[in-house]
């Protein structure tokens, strides 16, 4: 295990799969606080474990306890699981015992949901942080933008993905992602309702990752106000995944209160509609462009381990 820089703080990435690989690559070519420390699998045959080894990093092929039988294991101070919400739960209990901090790239939400540019500083000391899912890291913040501007009623985000970035992980936490999400709108987005939808595409060649938010706001909102919100948060957001943008230019409708649209759970309302249309186009490091979904989860993971290595390192 690297002992390069004193400075930086060693991190285990847990799965080899293509979210921690494309993580691994982030750490080694970008990172200022973080040395790979190692890479843990449970497919000796995995290309993850396989380019990890080429690239000097430290491997097991047997999980968890595989890692905690490493050499450098005492220093390892944060771990980022990029397996399954199902298989989470146990490494988290076996990684806690050891004091060291997790960043859980599944939807098991064991720890505080975590935005970085939303609230990420609440929650550095916790013990666990919850990265949402990829929709929710594309979206709440837009979420964020509008109710920190006016009262938002009802939020609904519909993420779409090429069905090629979705692997395995994905496929078998689909029902975790649209409760997580949804969940995460209300508790860090600010709206008092929330509705996640993922749709995962078929289409050759595979679409870049689209995301749209829909929030029903006060009908006293200022337009100005919340346009204005979104383009700063957005702008946030790019500084960490910089293939993060408005599609188009944020939409506005006015429902009146004599002509009211129908939400479950709340009723006939009206109010000021805003529509936010947005695109991820993911860095290549490892995965292809189209899949920003899996981009702007481990770009938003690894901006949270910087942030929680810079305080563990002073």
């Amino acid at each position: 295990m690297s002992t390069e820089n004193t400075q930086r703080v060693d991190v285990a990435i847990i799965g080899s799969g293509n979210i921690g690989t494309d993580l691994m690559i982030k750490v080694l070519r970008n990172s200022k606080h973080l040395n790979m420390g190692a890479m843990v699998g449970i497919d000796p045959s995995s290309d993850g474990l396989a380019r990890a080894a080429r690239m000097g990093v430290t491997t097991t092929h047997e999980g968890v306890q595989g890692l905690t039988r490493l050499p450098g294991f005492g220093k390892i101070k944060i771990a980022f699981d990029a397996t399954s919400a199902g298989a989470h739960a146990e490494h988290n209990r076996i990684l806690q015992e050891h004091g060291i901090q997790v960043i859980d790239l599944t939807p098991a939400a064991i720890g505080p949901y975590v935005i970085p540019v939303v609230n990420l500083q609440e929650h550095l000391d916790s013990p666990n942080i919850n990265m949402v899912t990829c929709g929710g890291q594309a979206t709440i913040p837009v979420v964020r933008a509008v109710s920190r501007v006016a009262t938002v009623h009802y939020a609904e985000i519909v993420a779409s993905i090429a069905s090629k970035s979705a692997g395995p992980g994905t496929r078998a936490n689909i029902d975790e992602f649209t409760e997580t999400t949804s969940k995460a709108i209300v508790s860090v987005g600010g709206a008092a309702r929330g509705k996640a939808i993922i749709i995962m595409n078929p289409a050759e060649p595979p679409l870049i990752m689209r995301d749209t938010v829909f929030c029903l706001a006060d009908a006293s909102a200022n337009e100005d106000e919340i346009r204005a919100s979104i383009e700063k948060m957005v702008a946030d957001v790019a500084a960490y995944v910089p293939g993060y943008r408005l599609k188009q230019q944020v939409q506005f409708d006015r429902i009146p209160p004599d002509q009211p649209i129908n939400i479950p759970g709340l009723g006939k309302v009206g109010g000021l509609k805003v529509s936010v249309f947005l695109e991820v186009e993911g860095a290549a490091h490892y995965l292809p462009a189209y899949a920003g979904n899996l981009d702007i989860m481990t770009s938003a993971a690894m901006a949270a381990a910087e942030n929680i290595a810079a305080r563990l390192a002073n």
